[in-house]
């Protein structure tokens, strides 16, 4: 059974950092699309706001609002995915959500929602 658990958020001023985990057990990121999605809990999936997406050939697109300040990266053997969030602004507040998926063979990803999902992480910053 595919399991996703982020952890890392938390509470942080204007401009501070953060970094997010998420542990998959049951499967693996490696040749997976995966990437972290933001929203509330009472969002459907294909709702929230994509933050960043790595597909199965390891190409990333980050959303545009947290182009340059946010960094997604994976550990294959640990399978983990983490998200490196730097100069937070109070906009970025959301539950962070974590999710995989299938990818083409060609390494692409399918249309949105992914089909497996976190419980989410809840990120705030004040001003």
């Amino acid at each position: 059974q595919v399991q996703l658990v982020e952890s890392g958020g938390g509470t942080v001023q204007a401009g501070g950092s953060l970094k997010l985990s998420c542990d998959a057990s049951g499967y693996t990121f490696n040749q997976w699309c995966a990437g972290w999605f933001r929203g509330t809990p009472d969002q459907p999936r294909d709702e929230r706001e994509k933050v960043v997406i790595i597909d199965g050939d390891a190409q990333i697109q980050y959303g545009g609002a947290v182009k340059g300040r946010f960094t997604i990266s994976k550990d294959n053997v640990k399978d983990t995915l983490y998200l490196q969030m730097n100069s937070l602004k109070p906009e970025d507040t959301a539950t962070y959500y974590c999710a995989a998926d299938h990818s083409r063979y060609g390494g692409g990803c399918p249309p949105p929602p992914f089909i497996y999902w976190g419980q989410g992480t809840q990120v705030t910053v004040s001003s």
